[in-house]
């Protein structure tokens, strides 16, 4: 019987990924369709009432602002710049560094985009690097899977560890046999958390190393004149002291510090290490990389927003250290917005919105509207107006070109989320079963047995793909893979590390992600085959993730 629940539990995951990507229909079309489907199965096998899918839905509604409104704030935040003249002057400085669009690519994705991601989370690095890659010359549908491809090794220390402090932590908090494991390690909660990141941390510094070599290489395969992946490979020497840059850095301080730094000091270091490389032309080849033509370019690589300025010359001069400092500004406000040490954290989160018992049951909603990064955003923006010297009717002008963006969103983002909350929610049932993504997980390791360090990161990639989220997929299941890995005899914290791992390998495949990087440049209806073209890298992170795990568990001693 488990396993046909087991299967039963993958219809919405398979619904999504035959319409998505089978068959290319709009995520606008596809996600209301699998969260119908997702709320059949809810009835019909887990009977659960109603009320509970009432209340679940009502749930999703409160995620969906959250997301619509980081949207919002991003593009705004864009469109802003794009006024003031800004985005004209950041294009020239990254000219200035490199004109090779490999290299472009490598320092806003890569490594601006960890940094943003190592403050803030929440989906922010590819609403901030989409339309600053769009801006400076790339097709829109290259610099949204570029966003995405890289939305995998930041996240597990994402928002300053968020994804373990609060996923995998409350995760496990409470559990009988987890204080009784720990008892045994000699180990308090805290510092096992610790031990989770150090292994978090070795699987993603190893397959991060290569991540912006792949980046590269589908880049110039996807939209290169040659579509060859040899354009990218030439570059190999450059991308890999580029990953290196990041991922040492980052590995480090997940020994030496824990899990709240690892993301953002990495991609800090990263940027300073790498900008100074490419300036002095280190590892970098003698010719450089450059998209075809615009004119050449094909309907599916563009997107409706209109990011650069159509005349340049109507716009004021300023320098780049002006020009870069609303995104300096907004990378030390999340920071110290963040930081636990400081008081502005509980500041900002003291205004909370909150529906308790929602229609008389156990689910819950809050909001924390000022401790949202897109608040941070807003007030980069009202900062931006004073330091750019711009009239305030220019302001009203980048709200007005904003507000289409979350029209054009709004129906596939919460649907999808709905459907979300309905998937996770069900535990919650008259037929005694565990909730779907539990008796999907239970399914796939009673089929593994041990080999399960090869499927860990599958079941993290599940939770991230349906929920949107590392941190939630961490919360749904680290206490199974903590059960698992001592049903095997193996370490418990390596599972854990595989499965945060996974969980930030399925945000690239995230429908929720990709429809909030992809609305930024106007480039919605198309989540299908930007899925399907970034299959590959989610592969490449999970399959290597499984192999380097089971080589460490099986062939290493760790704790």
């Amino acid at each position: 019987m488990l396993l046909l629940y087991s299967l039963v539990a993958t219809l919405p995951i398979l619904s999504v990924f035959l319409l998505l990507v089978v068959m290319r229909r709009p995520a606008g079309q596809v996600m209301p369709i699998a969260y119908l489907i997702t709320v059949a199965i809810a009835l019909i096998a887990w009977r659960m009432p109603i009320i509970e899918i009432a209340a679940s839905s009502i749930q999703g509604l409160f995620a969906t602002f959250e997301i619509l409104y980081i949207v919002f704030g991003a593009a705004l935040l864009l469109n802003t710049l794009k006024l003031s003249g800004a985005i004209t002057t950041i294009r020239q400085s990254l000219l200035g560094v490199s004109r090779d669009r490999r290299i472009q690519v490598i320092i806003i994705a890569w490594l601006f985009g960890s940094f943003i991601e190592g403050a803030s989370g929440f989906g922010t690095p590819a609403v901030i690097t989409v339309p600053l890659l769009v801006a400076v010359g790339f097709p829109a549908m290259a610099a949204v899977m570029a966003a995405l491809i890289i939305q995998s090794t930041p996240s597990t220390f994402g928002a300053v560890g968020t994804p373990l402090i609060i996923g995998i932590n409350n995760g496990l908090e409470g559990d009988l046999a987890v204080q009784q494991s720990l008892s045994e390690l000699g180990l308090t909660q805290s510092e096992y958390l610790q031990v989770v990141g150090q292994w978090a941390s070795l699987f993603h510094g190893i397959i991060g190393t290569f991540l912006p070599l792949i980046l590269i290489m589908v880049i110039t395969k996807g939209f290169g004149d040659r579509k060859s992946f040899r354009d990218g490979l030439a570059l190999w020497p450059f991308a890999l002291f580029s990953g290196l840059a990041l991922t040492v850095p980052y590995v480090l301080i997940a020994w030496l510090l824990g899990p709240e730094f690892p993301t953002l000091i990495g991609g800090l270091v990263g940027l300073a290490i790498v900008v100074t490389a490419a300036r002095k032309g280190w590892f970098t080849p003698k010719t450089y990389w450059d998209f075809p033509p615009s004119e050449q370019w094909p309907e599916s690589w563009r997107g409706q927003a209109d990011i650069a300025p159509p005349n340049l010359s109507t716009y004021q001069s300023m320098t780049a250290f002006k020009a870069w400092l609303p995104y300096a500004l907004l990378g030390f406000l999340l920071m110290l917005s963040r930081l636990t040490a400081l008081p502005i954290r509980g500041w900002l989160q003291s205004v909370t919105l909150t529906w308790s018992n929602i229609l008389g049951t156990d689910a819950n909603a809050a909001i924390q509207p000022l401790y949202l990064p897109p608040t941070i955003f807003i007030v980069v923006v009202i900062l931006t107006v004073f330091i750019h010297r711009m009239p305030l009717k220019l302001l009203g002008a980048a709200t007005a070109q904003t507000l289409p963006v979350l029209k054009n969103t709004a129906l596939a983002l919460g649907a999808a989320i709905l459907m979300a909350r309905c998937f996770i929610n069900t535990g919650v049932n008259a037929a005694g079963l565990d909730s779907m993504p539990l008796t999907l997980a239970d399914g796939m390791a009673t089929l593994a047995g041990q080999t399960w360090p090869i499927f860990a990161p599958l079941v993290g990639l599940v939770g991230s793909f349906v929920a949107g989220s590392v941190t939630v997929s961490n919360l749904m299941f680290s206490l199974f893979q903590f059960g698992v890995a001592v049903k095997i005899g193996v370490s418990t914290a390596a599972i854990l590390g595989l499965q945060c791992v996974g969980a930030s390998a399925g945000n690239i495949v995230c429908v929720s992600n990709v429809v909030a990087a992809e609305s930024t440049v106007g480039l919605v209806g198309r989540e299908g085959l930007l899925i399907r073209r970034v299959l590959l890298p989610t592969l490449y992170y999970v399959g290597f993730a499984g192999v380097l795990g089971s080589v460490a568990i099986y062939w290493l001693t760790m704790l």
